[in-house]
């Protein structure tokens, strides 16, 4: 069972950047974000390949990028130009299958706690 564990959420202002982090035990085929707000549904927000590619949600494409860091099973979602919409509990995630095309498909088989992000206007 693969452990995750996220954490950097803060409150930012809108416009501004946070990056989060990742630390997990084991690698997997596909490595992503999730975001879930209050009355909403889950919603994915980018996917890294073990073998490097990335996508992202429409949402977030172009301001957000998830990248693996240089110590080992580490990975990184830096936002920017955050917008108020983007209030979420974000969650570090883990697949065993390849990562889908869309984004929003993903099928997850753990995630961590969760780290919320709170923008404000």
């Amino acid at each position: 069972q693969v452990r995750l564990a996220e954490s950097g959420g803060a409150s930012v202002q809108a416009g501004g950047s946070l990056r989060l982090s990742c630390t997990y035990t084991q690698e997997t085929y596909c490595m992503g974000w999730l975001r879930l707000a209050p009355g909403k549904e889950r919603e994915g927000v980018g996917t890294i390949a073990t073998d490097g590619p990335t996508r992202y949600s429409d949402s977030t494409k172009g301001r957000f990028t998830t990248d693996k860091g240089r110590a080992e099973n580490t990975l990184f979602l830096q936002m920017n130009s955050l917008k108020t919409e983007d209030n979420s509990t974000y969650f570090c995630a883990a697949s065993w299958r390849r990562c889908s095309p869309d984004v929003s498909e993903q099928n997850y088989n753990a995630w961590g706690q969760g780290t919320q992000v709170t923008v404000s206007a």
